[in-house]
């Protein structure tokens, strides 16, 4: 056991923990280190605020739980750790012709911090989210009490842990349902759209014919500007269409260092938003990209958040409901380009109707906006609570995984149903995030 200081992704928030390593999936959940109040699952780290800190508590690090225990290449069927990454699950499955059903835009988090979180991914019209394609998984409560959970056994707390935030307890294993492809290729068709009435005719043009969609959206202001932005729809490639070459790979670069001011500000972003819409060129282009190039664009440079500088970033992702979706997104993206803040990632996407098994899961049907902004302190507050309002009057509701600052009052009104997870709560378990929106005792 060690006391660290332990980041966020956003490098905004830090908490100051014991760090438990776990050896092995069989072995009973410590007593709490002497003036410690409670423990929190900790996998990599990768989620963007603070619902993977636990600041005066220990974490509970998984990252010696990276074993694969069964794979059946014929059914697509794998069992593994849940410290196992996602990209663990591709360097073995991907050659045997099959890949995950739903994916996050990194695939450096764990199969525990999937669950745990319920990511979704470009597929979520047609796939849903990740909870979705769990099997199975092995619950360890801090008592020592052990739960096979699945729709059929355990039922109830199979619900509570997908999109639980780590909290009901630590998931030892998990059985989830991978996807058969053809080839480890993508075809994608990559187009402009000048406003949000184009964006939405492409949504509704490509939900029977692509898997997958997604717009990069220009939020550098300017009311030009607002609305404008490059949409994509992918599917996996057929076999013949595929490279008879190998498929190539290229090298990752790691961001060197922090530097003492943030790279990404409003002069920045707004000329990079600016190349990046016209290099796209007028007219549509297709493209066949491997599936990492396509799906994790930003794994290929390690520790990218360092270019945020020391005060880090903040990602702001929510959901709005469908009804309303066109009026509150020209809402949002006119506040955002009236605001100084500058928004290097901007990403549309629409939801489907999918339910998720997971009782305090993120997605619902509509449309989901995720933007990082560099941290420059008041001004951004004062952004993110007017959008917030904007959010909580149509009925939308923020992403915990990526969030470090909405109020309790945000979050309650954003998932009514937050106190039917209360009694699934491991009583050693806590975290800054849910204190922090259930107004629970502070650690600090």
């Amino acid at each position: 056991m060690a006391r660290q200081s332990i980041h966020s992704w956003g490098h905004v928030q830090r908490s100051d923990s014991e760090v438990v390593a776990l050896r092995n999936r069989f072995t009973p959940v410590p007593p709490l280190p002497a003036g410690c109040t409670s423990f929190l699952p900790f996998g990599n780290g990768r989620s963007y605020g603070d619902s993977c800190l636990n600041h005066g508590g220990a974490l509970l690090s998984t990252r010696y739980l990276d074993h694969f225990i069964a794979f059946d290449s014929a059914s697509g069927v794998l069992r593994c750790e849940a410290g196992v990454l996602l990209a663990d699950i591709l360097r073995l499955a991907l050659p045997q012709g099959w890949f995950l059903p739903v994916t996050p835009g990194t695939r450096f988090v764990t199969l525990g911090g999937a669950i745990a979180n319920d990511v979704h991914g470009k597929n979520h019209l047609t796939h849903g989210s990740f909870g979705r394609h769990v099997r199975a998984f092995m619950l360890r409560r801090s008592d020592g009490t052990l739960l096979r959970c699945s729709a059929q056994h355990n039922a109830d707390w199979f619900s509570a842990t997908i999109g639980g935030l780590g909290l009901t307890g630590m998931i030892l294993w998990a059985e989830i349902q991978l996807r058969p492809v053809a080839s480890p290729w993508v075809q994608h068709r990559t187009e402009q759209f000048a406003d949000l009435d184009t964006f939405f005719r492409l949504c509704r043009e490509s939900a029977d014919t692509h898997e997958y969609t997604v717009a990069w959206i220009d939020c550098s202001g300017g009311a030009r500007r607002v609305g404008r932005g490059l949409f994509t729809r992918a599917n996996h490639a057929p076999a013949e269409s595929a490279p008879q070459a190998p498929a190539s790979r290229s090298k990752t670069r790691r961001m060197p260092f922090t530097p003492p001011l943030s790279l990404v500000n409003r002069l920045t972003v707004s000329a990079f938003n600016t190349l990046h819409y016209h290099a796209a060129g007028s007219r549509p282009t297709d493209q066949l990209e491997h599936c990492e190039t396509f799906f994790y664009p930003l794994d290929d440079l390690l520790e990218w958040h360092r270019m945020y500088g020391p005060r880090g970033f903040y990602q702001y992702q929510c959901v709005i409901p469908p009804e309303d979706a066109h009026a509150v997104l020209q809402a949002l993206l006119t506040e955002i380009g009236r605001s100084a803040a500058a928004s290097f990632l901007g990403v549309l996407k629409r939801f489907g109707g999918l339910p998720s098994p997971g009782l305090l899961s993120f997605p619902r049907e509509g449309y989901t906006l995720a933007l990082d902004f560099p941290n420059t302190g008041p001004a951004l507050h004062a952004l993110f609570g007017r959008l917030d309002a904007l959010i909580e009057q149509a009925g939308g509701r923020l992403y915990p995984a990526k969030d470090g600052r909405m109020s309790g009052e945000c979050f309650r009104a954003g998932y009514p149903q937050w106190q039917r997870l209360v009694p699934f709560v491991d009583p050693a378990f806590s975290s800054e995030f849910w204190r922090r929106v259930t107004n629970g005792p502070a650690v600090r």
